[in-house]
């Protein structure tokens, strides 16, 4: 069970990594504005495997990004995830997109609060609200950012914001004390390792039959005009 293979493709970056205890051994990924995880997806877990001179029978679970985020990219990594769990025999784990977003930032002396956020519609986002340690203070909901957003809650504290809706609210000039990273981050397999970890110790794993992913909202769609 000490490996496990991790599939995120929760945004236009398609992500596979192989943990071992919880530390990742290999990793690949491909940021591509045409969302190419149909075609990337099982060649990357095949790369990463190989990579490790892994076969696939070895692995002790599968886990996945479960959500919020692209419909089309969490149904994608969803099905991989649960057709080769089918396959095998293995445990599924999912993953908070959210909560792995802040795991590489996690324990930062210079930052009270993590504010992950990941484009929606308009000024709409994804998002919750994390301490330094991780510690959940606003659970995962969808936020229409105004310039007093996320005030109430974090007062004057520093907030670091991270993920492809932080433009958005840096673009608005917001009244908390915000801080942004100088390149947008995508959500990455290898950040799910050690959350993936303590849920196969805990043997927190998902029912395959009925595991569907984190959509938050309903799919919606915008029809041309000359529609009725």
């Amino acid at each position: 069970m000490a490996y496990i293979l991790h599939i995120e493709t929760s945004t236009k970056q398609c992500s596979v990594a192989i943990g071992y205890k919880g530390k990742c051994i290999s990793e690949k990924k491909l940021l591509s504005q045409n969302y190419s995880h149909e075609e990337k997806l099982h060649v990357f877990i095949q790369e990463a495997l190989e990579e490790v001179n892994l076969d696939i029978s070895e692995l002790g679970a599968v886990s996945v990004s479960k959500g919020p985020g692209s419909f089309t990219g969490l149904r994608i990594g969803v099905a991989a995830a649960k057709g080769i769990c089918f396959a095998l025999d293995l445990p599924l784990i999912a993953v908070n997109t959210l909560k792995l977003m802040i795991q590489p930032y996690l324990e930062r002396k210079d930052i009270d609060f993590l504010i992950p956020m990941l484009d929606a519609r308009r000024m709409e986002v994804y998002t919750a609200i994390y301490d330094k340690l991780g510690n959940c203070i606003q659970q995962t909901n969808a936020h229409v950012l105004t310039e007093s957003s996320f005030q109430k809650i974090v007062g004057d504290s520093n907030c670091f914001i991270i993920g492809n809706g932080a433009l958005k609210f840096q673009n608005i000039k917001p009244r908390i004390k915000a801080y942004f990273s100088e390149s947008i981050y995508h959500p990455s397999a290898k950040d799910m390792c050690s959350l993936s970890w303590e849920h196969n110790l805990n043997r927190n794993y998902e029912d395959i039959n009925s595991f569907e992913p984190y959509y938050l909202k309903d799919f919606q769609t915008t029809l041309p005009k000359n529609n009725k």
